[in-house]
Protein backbone atom coordinates (compact mmCIF):
# COMPACT_ATOMS: atom_id res chain seq x y z
CA UNK A 1 0.00 0.00 0.00
CA UNK A 2 3.23 2.07 0.00
CA UNK A 3 4.41 3.02 -3.12
CA UNK A 4 8.84 2.72 -3.30
CA UNK A 5 8.90 5.91 -4.60
CA UNK A 6 7.97 7.53 -1.01
CA UNK A 7 9.84 8.06 1.90
CA UNK A 8 8.53 7.24 5.37
CA UNK A 9 10.59 8.39 8.11
CA UNK A 10 11.05 5.27 11.18
CA UNK A 11 9.05 5.85 14.03
CA UNK A 12 5.54 7.02 11.99
CA UNK A 13 2.28 4.95 12.46
CA UNK A 14 0.28 4.00 9.89
CA UNK A 15 -3.54 2.65 10.01
CA UNK A 16 -5.14 -0.50 8.39
CA UNK A 17 -5.55 0.12 4.90
CA UNK A 18 -3.38 3.60 4.43
CA UNK A 19 -2.44 3.90 0.64
CA UNK A 20 0.84 6.22 0.07
CA UNK A 21 1.26 7.18 -3.72
CA UNK A 22 4.84 7.82 -5.55
CA UNK A 23 6.62 10.78 -4.29
CA UNK A 24 5.46 11.28 -0.74
CA UNK A 25 7.20 12.38 2.51
CA UNK A 26 5.66 11.29 5.87
CA UNK A 27 7.74 12.25 8.96
CA UNK A 28 8.78 10.19 11.93
CA UNK A 29 5.70 11.95 14.40
CA UNK A 30 3.28 11.65 11.85
CA UNK A 31 0.24 9.26 12.66
CA UNK A 32 -2.64 8.32 9.79
CA UNK A 33 -5.64 6.75 10.53
CA UNK A 34 -6.47 4.23 8.94
CA UNK A 35 -8.02 4.09 5.42
CA UNK A 36 -6.66 7.38 4.77
CA UNK A 37 -4.55 8.09 1.62
CA UNK A 38 -2.33 10.14 -0.04
CA UNK A 39 -2.32 10.34 -3.51
CA UNK A 40 1.11 11.45 -4.99
CA UNK A 41 3.79 14.17 -4.08
CA UNK A 42 2.61 14.86 -0.66
CA UNK A 43 4.58 15.76 2.24
CA UNK A 44 3.40 15.67 5.83
CA UNK A 45 5.37 16.55 8.86
CA UNK A 46 5.65 17.37 12.50
CA UNK A 47 3.65 16.10 15.32
CA UNK A 48 0.67 15.49 12.87
CA UNK A 49 -2.23 13.22 12.95
CA UNK A 50 -4.29 12.80 9.69
CA UNK A 51 -8.11 11.03 10.55
CA UNK A 52 -9.38 7.80 9.31
CA UNK A 53 -10.17 7.91 5.57
CA UNK A 54 -8.73 11.40 4.44
CA UNK A 55 -7.56 11.84 1.79
CA UNK A 56 -4.47 14.00 0.53
CA UNK A 57 -4.55 15.17 -3.17
CA UNK A 58 -0.91 15.99 -5.05
CA UNK A 59 1.50 19.04 -3.91
CA UNK A 60 -0.66 19.66 -0.54
CA UNK A 61 1.62 20.17 2.54
CA UNK A 62 0.57 19.56 6.04
CA UNK A 63 2.25 20.14 9.41
CA UNK A 64 5.11 22.35 7.66
CA UNK A 65 6.60 25.27 10.43
CA UNK A 66 4.48 28.12 10.55
CA UNK A 67 5.10 31.04 8.64
CA UNK A 68 5.81 33.42 12.19
CA UNK A 69 8.83 34.98 12.62
CA UNK A 70 8.79 34.28 16.49
CA UNK A 71 8.08 30.22 15.68
CA UNK A 72 11.99 28.41 16.51
CA UNK A 73 10.89 24.70 15.92
CA UNK A 74 8.75 24.23 19.39
CA UNK A 75 7.19 21.08 19.64
CA UNK A 76 3.46 21.94 18.25
CA UNK A 77 0.90 20.17 16.30
CA UNK A 78 -1.73 19.69 13.78
CA UNK A 79 -4.89 18.03 12.91
CA UNK A 80 -6.45 16.63 10.38
CA UNK A 81 -10.35 15.19 11.15
CA UNK A 82 -11.23 11.97 9.40
CA UNK A 83 -12.98 11.61 6.04
CA UNK A 84 -11.81 15.15 5.31
CA UNK A 85 -10.53 16.09 1.80
CA UNK A 86 -7.22 18.68 1.36
CA UNK A 87 -7.23 19.09 -2.95
CA UNK A 88 -4.16 20.01 -4.67
CA UNK A 89 -1.22 22.82 -3.27
CA UNK A 90 -3.28 23.40 -0.03
CA UNK A 91 -0.64 24.09 3.22
CA UNK A 92 -2.07 23.29 6.73
CA UNK A 93 0.87 24.89 8.96
CA UNK A 94 1.22 23.39 12.73
CA UNK A 95 0.53 25.32 15.45
CA UNK A 96 2.47 27.87 17.76
CA UNK A 97 3.38 28.14 21.63
CA UNK A 98 2.06 31.65 21.62
CA UNK A 99 -1.30 30.46 19.79
CA UNK A 100 -3.19 27.20 21.17
CA UNK A 101 -0.40 24.87 19.72
CA UNK A 102 -2.23 23.34 17.35
CA UNK A 103 -3.96 24.09 13.81
CA UNK A 104 -6.71 21.50 13.71
CA UNK A 105 -8.99 20.95 10.56
CA UNK A 106 -12.37 18.61 12.01
CA UNK A 107 -14.21 16.11 10.02
CA UNK A 108 -15.74 15.63 7.02
CA UNK A 109 -14.42 19.10 5.56
CA UNK A 110 -13.72 19.65 1.51
CA UNK A 111 -10.77 21.94 1.54
CA UNK A 112 -10.27 22.83 -2.53
CA UNK A 113 -6.99 23.40 -4.23
CA UNK A 114 -4.62 26.00 -2.90
CA UNK A 115 -5.88 27.10 0.18
CA UNK A 116 -3.58 28.28 3.15
CA UNK A 117 -4.45 27.04 6.74
CA UNK A 118 -2.36 29.34 8.79
CA UNK A 119 -0.82 28.76 12.64
CA UNK A 120 -3.11 27.45 14.82
CA UNK A 121 -6.35 28.00 12.94
CA UNK A 122 -9.36 25.66 14.08
CA UNK A 123 -11.83 24.58 11.64
CA UNK A 124 -14.93 22.97 12.80
CA UNK A 125 -16.66 19.90 11.18
CA UNK A 126 -18.18 20.14 7.48
CA UNK A 127 -17.18 22.81 6.60
CA UNK A 128 -16.35 23.77 2.67
CA UNK A 129 -13.79 26.09 1.53
CA UNK A 130 -12.99 27.12 -1.98
CA UNK A 131 -10.32 27.82 -3.75
CA UNK A 132 -7.21 29.90 -3.39
CA UNK A 133 -8.91 31.31 0.06
CA UNK A 134 -5.92 32.55 2.51
CA UNK A 135 -6.44 32.70 6.31
CA UNK A 136 -4.28 34.56 8.49
CA UNK A 137 -3.08 32.47 11.61
CA UNK A 138 -5.86 31.81 14.56
CA UNK A 139 -8.96 32.03 12.62
CA UNK A 140 -11.79 30.34 13.53
CA UNK A 141 -14.12 28.60 11.37
CA UNK A 142 -17.15 27.29 12.79
CA UNK A 143 -19.33 23.37 11.73
CA UNK A 144 -20.16 23.70 8.32
CA UNK A 145 -19.20 26.92 7.51
CA UNK A 146 -18.81 27.81 3.69
CA UNK A 147 -16.32 29.81 2.29
CA UNK A 148 -16.00 31.41 -1.14
CA UNK A 149 -13.19 31.29 -3.51
CA UNK A 150 -10.65 33.43 -3.32
CA UNK A 151 -12.05 35.09 0.28
CA UNK A 152 -9.04 36.76 2.25
CA UNK A 153 -9.65 36.04 6.11
CA UNK A 154 -7.61 37.99 8.48
CA UNK A 155 -5.68 36.74 11.70
CA UNK A 156 -8.25 35.99 14.95
CA UNK A 157 -10.76 36.52 12.58
CA UNK A 158 -14.05 34.00 13.82
CA UNK A 159 -16.70 32.85 11.33
CA UNK A 160 -19.75 31.24 12.89
CA UNK A 161 -21.42 28.05 12.41
CA UNK A 162 -23.24 27.47 9.14
CA UNK A 163 -21.83 31.20 7.82
CA UNK A 164 -21.66 31.91 4.01
CA UNK A 165 -18.40 33.72 2.99
CA UNK A 166 -18.76 35.62 -0.62
CA UNK A 167 -16.14 34.96 -2.72
CA UNK A 168 -12.77 37.49 -3.26
CA UNK A 169 -14.29 38.97 0.12
CA UNK A 170 -12.32 40.63 2.62
CA UNK A 171 -12.93 39.40 5.91
CA UNK A 172 -11.41 41.82 8.85
CA UNK A 173 -13.99 41.15 11.14
CA UNK A 174 -16.05 38.23 13.11
CA UNK A 175 -19.36 36.83 11.41
CA UNK A 176 -22.33 35.98 13.24
CA UNK A 177 -23.93 32.04 13.18
CA UNK A 178 -25.37 31.58 9.47
CA UNK A 179 -24.52 35.42 8.43
CA UNK A 180 -24.00 36.11 4.76
CA UNK A 181 -21.06 38.29 4.18
CA UNK A 182 -19.47 39.69 0.94
CA UNK A 183 -17.21 42.62 -0.39
CA UNK A 184 -13.92 44.11 0.11
CA UNK A 185 -14.43 44.88 3.19
CA UNK A 186 -17.01 42.53 3.59
CA UNK A 187 -20.29 43.19 5.24
CA UNK A 188 -23.38 41.22 6.01
CA UNK A 189 -26.31 41.62 3.60
CA UNK A 190 -28.57 39.24 5.22
CA UNK A 191 -28.69 35.54 6.34
CA UNK A 192 -27.57 31.86 4.98
CA UNK A 193 -30.66 30.46 4.19
CA UNK A 194 -29.92 27.36 2.54
CA UNK A 195 -27.85 26.42 5.79
CA UNK A 196 -30.44 27.10 7.83
CA UNK A 197 -32.88 24.96 6.06
CA UNK A 198 -30.17 22.21 6.34
CA UNK A 199 -30.42 22.65 9.53
CA UNK A 200 -34.02 21.70 9.66
CA UNK A 201 -35.88 25.19 10.10
CA UNK A 202 -39.46 25.66 9.27
CA UNK A 203 -40.83 28.49 7.50
CA UNK A 204 -41.36 29.78 10.84
CA UNK A 205 -38.54 29.36 12.46
CA UNK A 206 -36.82 30.97 9.85
CA UNK A 207 -39.52 34.05 9.79
CA UNK A 208 -38.14 34.17 13.27
CA UNK A 209 -34.42 34.35 12.17
CA UNK A 210 -35.33 36.70 9.97
CA UNK A 211 -36.74 39.24 12.40
CA UNK A 212 -33.54 38.70 14.82
CA UNK A 213 -31.39 40.09 12.52
CA UNK A 214 -33.21 42.74 11.44
CA UNK A 215 -33.29 43.80 15.28
CA UNK A 216 -29.87 43.38 15.48
CA UNK A 217 -28.48 44.82 12.37
CA UNK A 218 -30.85 46.81 10.82
CA UNK A 219 -32.73 48.48 13.57
CA UNK A 220 -32.89 52.03 15.54
CA UNK A 221 -30.46 52.77 17.82
CA UNK A 222 -26.98 51.66 19.28
CA UNK A 223 -26.33 48.11 18.55
CA UNK A 224 -25.80 47.22 22.59
CA UNK A 225 -29.56 48.59 22.90
CA UNK A 226 -31.06 46.38 20.11
CA UNK A 227 -29.16 43.29 21.56
CA UNK A 228 -30.54 43.82 25.14
CA UNK A 229 -34.08 43.90 23.53
CA UNK A 230 -32.93 41.00 20.98
CA UNK A 231 -32.18 38.57 23.96
CA UNK A 232 -35.49 39.22 25.55
CA UNK A 233 -38.39 39.03 22.77
CA UNK A 234 -35.59 35.71 21.02
CA UNK A 235 -35.66 33.96 24.48
CA UNK A 236 -35.47 30.13 24.36
CA UNK A 237 -34.65 29.82 20.49
CA UNK A 238 -31.38 27.67 20.40
CA UNK A 239 -30.36 29.59 16.90
CA UNK A 240 -30.47 33.02 18.02
CA UNK A 241 -29.05 31.51 22.05
CA UNK A 242 -25.75 30.05 19.33
CA UNK A 243 -25.97 33.82 17.92
CA UNK A 244 -25.95 35.21 21.01
CA UNK A 245 -23.34 33.24 22.49
CA UNK A 246 -20.96 33.56 19.65
CA UNK A 247 -21.52 37.81 20.07
CA UNK A 248 -20.57 37.49 23.93
CA UNK A 249 -17.59 35.49 22.80
CA UNK A 250 -14.71 37.66 24.12
CA UNK A 251 -13.15 38.77 20.54
CA UNK A 252 -9.51 40.54 19.23
CA UNK A 253 -11.40 41.70 15.28
CA UNK A 254 -14.97 42.69 16.69
CA UNK A 255 -18.29 42.03 14.42
CA UNK A 256 -19.09 42.42 10.70
CA UNK A 257 -22.24 44.60 10.71
CA UNK A 258 -24.73 45.12 8.34
CA UNK A 259 -24.14 46.23 4.21
CA UNK A 260 -24.75 50.08 4.25
CA UNK A 261 -28.39 51.21 3.02
CA UNK A 262 -28.30 50.69 -0.92
CA UNK A 263 -27.17 47.27 -0.77
CA UNK A 264 -29.56 44.23 -1.22
CA UNK A 265 -30.98 42.97 1.63
CA UNK A 266 -31.41 39.47 0.47
CA UNK A 267 -30.93 35.93 2.10
CA UNK A 268 -28.52 33.84 0.11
Amino acid sequence: MIHPQSVIAQGARLGANVRIGPFCTVGPDVEIGDGAELISHVAVDGRTRIGAGAKLFPFCTVGLAPQDLKYKGEDTATEIGARTMIREHCSVHRGTITGSGITRIGDDCLIMAVVHVAHDCQIGHGVVIANNVVMGGHVSIGDRAVIGGSAALHQFVRIGAGAMIGGVSGVEADVIPFGSVIGNRARLVGLNIIGLRRRGLDRAGLHRMRALYNELFTGPGIFVDRLAAARISHAGDPFADDIFAFIDTPSKRGLIRAASAGLSDEDG
